[in-house]
């Protein structure tokens, strides 16, 4: 009888360890498979999937701080075309300035209303003159905040006879601000100033 009860109290121990291992598998597989799945989800929220000419296009998101010398760069050069580019059209000028002055501070206003109030832009208008920015490089701080920007350019005003040529480089700041239709970068230009605008030469039209 006594080895009747040995035998059974060593299956039970044998059927009670059984279990919990299996108890301890489960846990372990479970545990595992959220894990992964944790992992997967995370990795598709990097994914962006942009629909064009019928086609999925797939896009992958990342930091922001992995894309700040290429978005601050850009942010730079799109004020520059906007509040560099003219044509002898009210609206249009007010236009481009319009769209440069929601990227920059009061700074860039303040250069805007100092150019208005001396008739420039009215010689602009009725002198009939273009005029185009082209930007050759942006140099970028990103050790300290705020991010100081270096902008060298050139400039050409079109008149009815000459082309004149001029020289450009800029200064100033960015501060991050909030993302916006009218800021799709996220930063403001602070402390603008023009280093140097001088004449390179003219160039007769045919």
């Amino acid at each position: 009888m006594f080895t009747k009860m040995k035998n059974i109290d060593s299956a039970f121990k044998y059927v009670r360890s059984f279990t919990m291992i299996v108890i301890a598998g489960c846990v372990v597989i479970c545990c595992f498979a959220l894990y992964k799945s944790f992992q997967t989800v995370a990795r598709m929220q990097d994914k962006v999937y942009i629909l064009a000419a019928g086609k999925a296009l797939e896009a992958y998101a990342s930091d922001r701080k992995d894309n700040i010398p290429v978005e601050a760069r850009d942010h730079v050069k799109t004020f520059h075309k906007f509040f560099f580019t003219l044509d002898p059209d009210d609206k249009v000028i007010k236009t481009n300035v319009t769209k440069a002055l929601y990227l920059a501070d009061e700074s860039a206003k303040r250069i805007y209303d100092d150019l208005r109030e001396n008739g420039f832009y009215s010689g602009v208008i009725s002198g009939n003159i273009s005029q185009t920015v082209q930007i050759d490089s942006i140099n970028i701080d990103i050790k300290d905040y705020p991010y100081r920007f270096k902008c060298f350019a050139r400039q050409n005003i079109i008149r009815t006879t000459s082309i004149l040529k001029r020289s450009l480089i800029t200064e100033g700041s960015l501060r991050n601000v909030s993302r916006s239709d009218n800021n799709p970068h996220g930063f403001l230009i602070e402390r603008f100033n023009t280093i140097e605008n001088k004449d390179l030469g003219v160039e007769n039209r045919k």
